[in-house]
């Protein structure tokens, strides 16, 4: 079957007026800032306008561990929502912003796929309203603040070696990763070693995607720790004097990006936080709007249920103190062979023969993984419905394998064709959610905030990755210790590894067995509220790859831009 490319199939979309999509939500013109003709900004005042309005039922979508390609989260995402609205359910979509690193790296964009896309899908995965930019210059702003705070005379004797807080800018630039600081004469500041992270894994990233309000904003930006004294105290942002002002960058950007799918159903777009090294869920005010604004608020979580559904459960819903209805868990054929062990998948690279020949054997095998995602959900209490996202090169034999997967282990399981048919091609999918998201909720965290980060850290690492323990490098340790000290042994924890494997080695496919997490870093979101144990070689800072997609990425001579995948 030909379709043509994501961007054709978006620039032909029939868009509604902004106003007709979000008054399908309940949401009056006066609540909407334009943002061009078919993106608006939503005022935070709908948060306590709608609050009388019925809860929609809340829907996360989740996925077995991804190949390097993506098993189409979002397209699943958004054809849900469609699919919903087919069926005569009100539905909103709410999904992160995508980063332009990834955007003009590899990965491409972030807006699904084929008939599944919200559109327009250029401008989503470009400058959108600035968002990501306002990001950048508030957390620059701060760095700047701190530099300059040592320049005149570094009144809270922070150490600048025991500096935390880098740059961030976002496109992937592994040049960046260490750079110094402050060469030059005396008055070009203090020469330091400092570094570059990319915009979708900075602090303010990830405390615009949790606060519940400007005020609240404002008050996590004043507990960011940006360095320690040697004696170990914490130096906040409030205490070196940025708060305020990253704030005032940030006002604007903390009101949600509304805009529409193909099918016209309304997708809330807003906040962007990595999927390893943050939580990689889109914002809470955008849920507190829609979550009141239809009968199903759908929203995605990043990577496998082993990493942004956990972190979707244990970090989001205890800042939101929303509680999830139903899950869904996207598997595919190529990502559960992958999970045989058997075969090799590399971003970029034609998929090896072997994978596309018919073997529901190896989707048997490699089907462990999805089990133990389907475990990761119901240990929160919640209904899983797998969602066979079904590609052109598929069998049937091999949909019916991951179904039977799916009813062993209980869970109600659908195939969907929504790349190719659009929100009909979710239809069963749909119903099927319906059904999950009415039985009765029991939905529970996986820890308490009484538990110390080590006993958190190695719960997760057993009962969610199936790890045998946990392995502490002495500076890990000692910074476990620090921030316990520190009164952080409340906050959740997130652990940054590998998206590509349950364990913290890429290269471990299915469902490892007798290995230990091994962590060599942990880091202090205080601010955003979590604490982030860095396993295996993470990096925070991308690199391009040999054939980037900016290589391609271009405008014609109309003024249109081309190639944007």
């Amino acid at each position: 079957m030909f379709l043509p490319p994501d961007l054709k199939i978006a620039q032909a979309a029939s868009l509604k007026p902004l106003d007709d999509v979000a008054a399908a939500m309940g949401i009056g013109p006066h609540l909407l800032e334009g943002y061009g003709e078919h993106v608006a900004k939503i005022k935070l005042a709908a948060i306590e306008e709608l609050a009388d309005r019925p809860r929609a039922k809340y829907v996360v979508v989740s996925a077995v561990t991804p190949t390097p390609l993506g098993e189409g989260k979002t397209t699943t995402t958004v054809g849900l929502g469609q699919a919903l609205c087919q069926t005569g359910r009100q539905a909103t979509v709410a999904i992160r912003q995508p980063s332009m690193g990834p955007t003009f790296g590899i990965k491409g964009g972030a807006a699904g796929g084929g008939y599944s896309q919200v559109v327009p899908m250029d401008v989503l995965n470009l400058h959108l309203t600035g968002d990501f930019h306002a990001v950048t210059a508030a957390h620059n702003l701060l760095s700047a603040v701190l530099d300059n705070h040592l320049y005149q005379g570094n009144a809270t004797g922070l150490d600048p070696h025991a500096i935390t807080w880098r740059r961030v800018l976002d496109v992937n630039d592994r040049a960046l990763r260490n750079v110094i600081v402050g060469l030059g004469s005396r008055t070009d500041g203090i020469p330091r070693q400092t570094g570059f992270d990319i915009t979708a894994a900075s602090e303010v990233m990830a405390i615009f995607a949790l606060a519940r309000s400007l005020q609240e904003m404002r008050e996590r930006f004043g507990r960011i720790v940006v360095g320690y004294t040697p004696q170990g105290t914490p130096v906040t942002a409030e205490d070196i004097g940025g708060a305020g002002a990253m704030t005032a960058i940030m006002r604007d950007a903390l009101k949600p990006n509304l805009m529409q799918t193909l099918e016209n159903t309304p997708v809330l777009v807003h906040a962007g936080p990595f999927g390893n090294i943050a939580h990689g869920n889109s914002s809470v005010v955008a849920d507190l709007i829609g979550i009141h604004g239809g009968d199903f608020l759908v929203t995605e979580a990043g990577f496998g249920a082993d990493m942004g559904a956990e972190r979707f459960f244990n970090i989001k819903c205890r800042a939101s103190g929303l509680t999830p209805d139903a899950a869904v868990v996207v598997a595919t054929v190529r990502a559960l062979k992958a999970h045989s062990g058997r075969h090799r998948i590399v971003a970029g690279r034609p998929l090896p023969e072997a994978l596309l020949a018919e073997n529901p054997d190896e989707v048997h095998i490699g089907g462990a993984n999805l089990r133990k995602q389907i475990q990761n959900i119901r240990m929160h209490g919640v209904s899983p419905v797998v969602a066979v996202n079904a590609f052109p090169g598929d069998h049937a034999s091999e949909h019916a394998a991951i179904a039977e997967i799916a009813q062993e282990m209980g869970a109600r399981v659908a195939v969907c064709t929504h790349f190719t048919d659009g929100g009909r091609g979710a239809r069963e999918l749909a119903d099927a959610v319906a059904e999950a998201a009415d039985e009765p909720s029991r939905f529970r965290f996986l820890y308490p905030d009484s538990a110390g980060l080590e006993e958190k850290i190695e719960t997760i690492a057993t009962k969610v990755y199936g790890a045998d323990g946990v392995d502490y490098d002495r500076a890990a340790a000692r910074q476990l210790a620090t921030y316990e000290a520190n009164g952080y042994g409340r906050l959740p924890v997130c652990i940054a590894k590998t998206h590509l494997s349950l364990s913290s080695d890429p290269s471990l496919t299915g469902a490892p067995t007798g290995w230990r997490l091994p962590v060599r870093e942990v880091r202090a979101s205080v601010g955003a509220g979590f604490i982030y144990p860095i396993c295996g070689d993470m990096r925070t800072m991308p690199g391009l790859g040999a054939s980037p997609a900016a290589h391609r990425v271009d405008v014609d001579r109309d003024g249109n831009i081309v190639n944007l995948s």
